[in-house]
């Protein structure tokens, strides 16, 4: 068999760090189709895993997933401009949470006389010939690139991997048409030495000094993020810095990752912007987040100092964006995690030991209890033992392993998940990071993948639906990958009643119904169902309205993904602090 430009690619993909492929294939990728098979023949172990994916949204949201939780770039391939456009908000959520990955597509081919080996030879060829087909995704992407040759088809990979690896991190996306990736081309290698992602950026001396002598002389410090947990060596540098500072505490504001643990007296939890401490707070850093407040609903006085260090502190892709920050700094988060406690070990220990820090450690402890007493109290279920969303996360944490990896896509009800999970461990708390639903099913899929650990995803009910669990549950049945899913089920979209009342408290739809809405799901689907039958039949499927189902439920359904095999439980909420839902762009607060 010959050595093509697709050849090239795939050695290029596993040079580069990429272990797994989620492809989608099309009549763009003969090349392509015959380099897997050559590469599976003659590179056993040293291919990339290959993972068919009947969805393209379903594809990226898994290639997200793995990267996610490792850190390391996985590859997506689709079918010209169709399965671009397929890719759809998994692309939006790839770039908002931060995602390396890498994305190609094939072109239609650019020549129809049979001039070149991979030349048009279908009727489609002439249909999905499109005048720019990267803009489809471009403004999303770190990087776009096409391949026109397989003389440089190892450069052009490995300069988007160093774009997806390198912060922002993100999505890159390349294209080649069928003649290109159908080029023989001698064997070659490239020195990977010389390709790896930009080192990390360190907050200058005088940023160092500023920051610290604020925190020393600070009444109420809060920290702000959202990102920062994705390096997991940051979220022990953060309490560092939360154990030095006593009395800092630390908002999430749920970017992607568990950025604090729960078990420590600064930890605020995970707010969407709303939060009591963000209006009291004199000293504010912001810190690897997107969101830290919502202006319109809550925001800091105007005499707090507002330090921003972010990797992008400007925040590029956004149009509208800017906060009252004193300083602003391009800096990776642990770095400057690191220069700020070493700065404060060295200069200040000893005034860090005074009555004062002693003061409100001890005034620190005592909220933090006084906060875990209210989570507790509002897992609770009425006189007929049915349950809220509260109920279902704190039943779910004891059923669950101690190491789950809890991935999120909740919406409105993300904050009770939160409080009642309480995450402490780097890793193990993953939220989709953008708005474009149905990044779950896939992402599960993916981080179960990377990780013997147990993976449970928590999702709406009309988030799963955008999931395309016909997708999920049959790539879960072939590669026998076992997760567990609860939806929580409310009978439809909570996202979008909320979205109307913040805007009209008091108009004609804050006095209708969900059906009169259009946000109803009733007659609610058989959820766990769909998903056996996408499965065949090899996923459980179970089902709970009330507290002494749902305890039944959710053993057997652990025990059984334990056991190997996926399994999904539909939760029906009753009572206004279970009401769940959301909608495409819904607003996560």
């Amino acid at each position: 068999m010959t050595y093509t430009a697709s050849s090239a690619f795939f050695e290029a993909l596993w040079e580069g760090g990429v272990t797994h492929c989620f492809v989608n294939l099309g009549s763009d990728h003969p090349s392509i189709i015959e380099a897997i098979v050559k590469g599976q023949t003659e590179k056993k172990g040293q291919f990339p895993k290959i993972i068919t994916c009947p969805n393209e949204m379903v594809a990226l949201s898994m290639a997200d997933g793995y990267a996610r939780l490792t850190g390391k770039p996985q590859a997506v391939i689709v079918h010209v401009d169709v399965g671009t456009q397929g890719l759809g908000a998994a692309v939006h959520n790839a770039s908002c949470g931060r995602a390396p990955v890498l994305i190609f597509a094939g072109l239609s081919p650019f020549t129809q006389e049979g001039e070149m080996r991979g030349s048009r030879t279908e009727y489609i060829h002439w249909i999905q010939d499109v005048p720019d087909q990267k803009q489809i995704v471009a403004q999303y992407c770190r990087y776009t690139g096409e391949i026109k040759t397989g003389k440089n088809v190892k450069q052009m990979v490995s300069r988007a991997l160093s774009f997806a690896t390198s912060d922002p991190q993100g999505p890159v996306y390349l294209y080649g048409a069928r003649e290109a990736m159908e080029e023989e081309i001698e064997p070659y290698q490239l020195n990977q030495e010389y390709w790896h992602p930009v080192e990390p950026a360190a907050l200058p001396l005088a940023g160092v000094k500023a920051i610290t002598e604020a925190l020393i002389h600070a009444q109420e410090p809060l920290v702000i993020t959202g990102y920062s947990g994705r390096n997991h060596a940051a979220v022990d540098e953060l309490v560092r810095l939360a154990s030095n500072v006593k009395g800092l505490r630390v908002l999430d504001t749920g970017g992607s990752d568990m950025c604090f643990p729960a078990n420590h007296p600064a930890w605020l939890g995970l707010r969407y912007g709303i939060e009591p401490a963000i209006k009291t707070a004199d000293v504010i850093i912001v810190l690897d987040c997107d969101v830290p407040w919502i202006p319109t609903q809550c925001k800091p006085k105007d005499t707090a100092k507002i330090f921003h260090i972010d990797v992008d502190p400007l925040k590029q892709q956004m149009p509208v964006f800017y906060l009252n920050a004193l300083k602003r700094y391009r800096a990776d988060s642990h770095t400057s995690l690191q220069q700020l406690n070493e700065h404060l070990s060295t200069n200040h220990s000893e005034k860090l030991t005074s009555d004062f820090f002693s003061d409100r450690w001890t005034a620190l402890q005592k909220s933090h209890e006084q906060r875990l007493q209210s989570i507790a109290a509002e897992a609770k279920t009425d006189e007929k033992g049915h349950f809220g969303t509260p109920y279902v996360a704190a039943d779910l944490k004891k059923a669950c392993p101690a190491d789950t990896v809890w991935v999120i896509e909740a919406v409105t009800q993300t904050a009770f998940v939160a409080d009642q999970l309480q995450a402490t461990l780097p890793g193990s708390w993953i939220n989709c990071g953008g708005g474009g639903l149905g990044w779950s099913g896939g992402a599960a899929l993916g981080i179960k993948l990377a990780t013997p650990r147990f993976v449970c995803q928590i999702v709406g009910d009309g988030t799963y639906l955008f999931s395309v669990p016909g997708s999920v549950y049959w790539i879960a049945a072939r590669y026998n990958i076992p997760i567990l899913t609860v939806v929580l089920n409310n009978k439809g979209w909570n996202a979008p009643r909320k979205s109307l009342l913040l805007v009209h408290p008091d108009g004609y739809g804050s006095k209708v119904s969900n059906e009169e809405l259009n946000i109803s799901f009733a007659p609610t689907p058989d959820y766990a169902g769909i998903a056996a039958a996408a499965s065949g039949g090899s996923v459980w499927a179970g089902r709970a309205s009330t507290k002494d189902e749902l305890s039944k439920v959710l053993q057997e359904a652990v025990k059984e993904v334990l056991g190997g095999r996926s399994a999904v439980v539909d939760a029906h909420l009753e009572g206004p602090e279970g009401k769940f839902g959301g909608g495409k762009g819904a607003p996560l607060n």
